[in-house]
């Protein structure tokens, strides 16, 4: 199973630039909002047209810009689960279900629906409509219907962006095990890095329309390589930095010069820290950072500080267990960066 993605897309003065190639596997893009997250599922299923490019799936060419291909949407084998699962309102479950199998006579479609309502659990749901059902039991209804259509590829638009979350959670868990069972190749679009860890294998970053290499998920939570991923892996602190020597960074919104476990290479533009990283120092020293505390936050299992650096212009957040602050009386709170934890990065602001 694979599927190769190579094409751009304007949209007024947005430009979308996307290449990757998955591999029978659970590849997420993880972006913020207006990234172009979304507008790539939208192209891969033939409902937006790109500008430019090639998207083959399983050998197949879905689109083809110079060789003027372009499959309709019901040609492509591409089940979409959109993030609201647009259902059809005045259908039951399982008419729902059986819209994707009208080409079937009606004997066979039935059959095929009522193993498709046994595989999502839906017994003694089949005549709800949708406003009947709850969210979890709709996007089962939603599975069920593309799965009929027997694709091979699936893409998930924020599955879970809509709901609470007790019901995102259970929903999660019965969506892990639907793709543990799927043979196709998944792209699972998300701004959460949490989702992304537990559900996928590998990760695109989306950063402004543009495409970042594609990696495993691990590494871009251990050893992000762009200021884009490192924010969107959790990490809380970035400043600005040079290269300063082979193992030190000068991150002048923090006020300091920070020696490096990794190289430093010339293409270093930020230095990254995360916020549970920091030590508490007994003064000043190598790879620490003078600051007062502006502001203590109590969390649900934790305490998040935000310093300000004494001799820097952005602040810091430092997040540790509750019972582990004690907040110093001295004007002074020296916080010490390990160096093996300082990550270097690349990118633009």
């Amino acid at each position: 199973m694979s599927l190769y993605v190579d094409m751009e897309k304007r949209l007024g003065s947005f430009h979308l630039r996307v290449t990757f190639e998955t591999d029978g596997e659970v590849l997420a893009l993880l972006g913020a909002s207006g990234c172009g997250k979304s507008m790539t599922l939208k192209c891969i299923a033939g409902i937006e047209t790109p500008d430019r490019g090639n998207i083959v799936l399983n050998g197949r060419t879905l689109f083809d810009s110079e060789k003027k291909i372009n499959l309709p949407p019901q040609k492509r084998r591409v089940g979409y689960l959109f993030q609201q699962y647009a259902l059809f309102p005045n259908m039951t479950a399982q008419q729902n279900i059986a819209c994707a199998l009208r080409h079937l006579p009606r004997s066979a479609r039935d059959a095929r629906v009522a193993e498709l309502i046994r595989t999502f659990r839906l017994e003694g749901l089949e005549k709800h409509r949708p406003a009947q059902l709850s969210g979890g039991q709709q996007q089962r209804v939603a599975l069920a219907r593309i799965f009929a259509g027997q694709p091979e590829a699936l893409l998930l638009d924020e599955p879970f962006s809509a709901l609470d979350s007790y019901l995102r959670w259970q929903l999660e868990l019965s969506l892990m095990d639907t793709l543990q069972a799927y043979a196709g190749d998944v792209l699972f679009v998300s701004h959460s890095r949490d989702e992304v860890y537990r559900l996928c294998q590998s990760v695109c970053v989306l950063c402004g329309g543009l495409a970042e290499q594609k990696l495993p998920v691990r590494a871009l939570m251990d050893a992000p390589a762009t200021r884009a991923a490192a924010l969107l892996s959790g990490c809380k602190n970035v400043s600005r930095a040079r290269r300063a020597g082979e193992y030190k960074v000068e991150c002048p919104d923090w006020g300091v010069t920070l020696k490096t476990a990794q190289p430093a290479g010339e293409d270093v533009t930020f230095a990254g820290y995360r916020a549970h990283y920091f030590d508490l120092a007994d003064g000043p020293g190598e790879n620490v950072i003078e600051c007062r505390v502006v502001r203590v936050i109590d969390n649900i299992f934790s305490v998040i500080v935000m310093l300000q650096p004494l001799r820097g212009t952005e602040l810091l957040r430092y997040e540790l267990p509750q019972d582990a602050w004690r907040q110093a009386e001295a004007a002074t709170v020296y916080l010490h960066a390990r160096p093996e934890c300082v990550l270097l990065l690349t990118g633009e602001e």
